[in-house]
């Protein structure tokens, strides 16, 4: 059978990397899709934490940081560019903020921290992100790179970071399931 992605767009949902994907930056990454358009697509990785602490990289912001309260690796491309996720206290529109899943949105960075406080509940920051040019991505999901899954608001802003990629394989049924046990190197099994 072979799977259509013409007009496949995951724009707010996981991108969840195959146990065989190769590529060092992307092993085991489960990335939360920000933006999929004709033009390309857009995503940050949640499960790369660095020890760079958010009061270092961004002054002023570390009040609306969640746990751990350091920068993510977002992915490999504008390693220096920084974007911001954020949970709203309340589902609905407000300036310096866009919507990706549920809750959770992209959060203005040129705005003030104290300007989305009572707005934005948690704030974490991504060093770089996860981009594909036109029909990318859509090749790699259907060379069986990655699946594409649901996320949730919890996925995004993770307390375990390390876990993610089981994790979100352990609330899989059927076929998917069994990735959550693949073990990290089955050359010794």
């Amino acid at each position: 059978m072979e799977l259509r992605t013409d007009g496949l767009r995951t724009k707010g949902r996981l991108l969840v990397a195959s146990p065989m994907l190769g590529d060092p930056n992307f092993r085991r990454a489960v990335v939360l899709m920000i933006e999929h358009s004709p033009e390309g697509a857009l995503g940050v990785v949640l499960n790369r934490p660095t020890e760079n602490p958010v009061a270092h990289a961004l002054p002023g912001w570390e009040a609306p940081a969640t746990d751990p309260g350091v920068v993510f690796t977002g992915g490999p491309v504008e390693e220096g560019k920084v974007l911001a996720l954020g949970v709203l206290q309340q589902a609905r529109r407000e300036p310096g903020w866009s919507g990706v899943v549920g809750r959770v949105g992209m959060v203005d960075l040129s705005s003030e921290p104290d300007d989305l406080e009572p707005v934005v509940e948690q704030v974490r920051f991504f060093s770089g992100y996860a981009g594909w040019g036109v029909g990318q991505l859509e090749g790699e999901i259907a060379e069986g790179a990655w699946i594409v899954l649901d996320a949730t608001e919890a996925d995004a802003l993770t307390t375990d970071p390390a876990d993610l990629w089981h994790a979100v394989f352990r609330r899989q049924r059927g076929d998917l399931l069994w990735y959550a046990f693949y073990p990290d190197d089955p050359g010794l099994n």
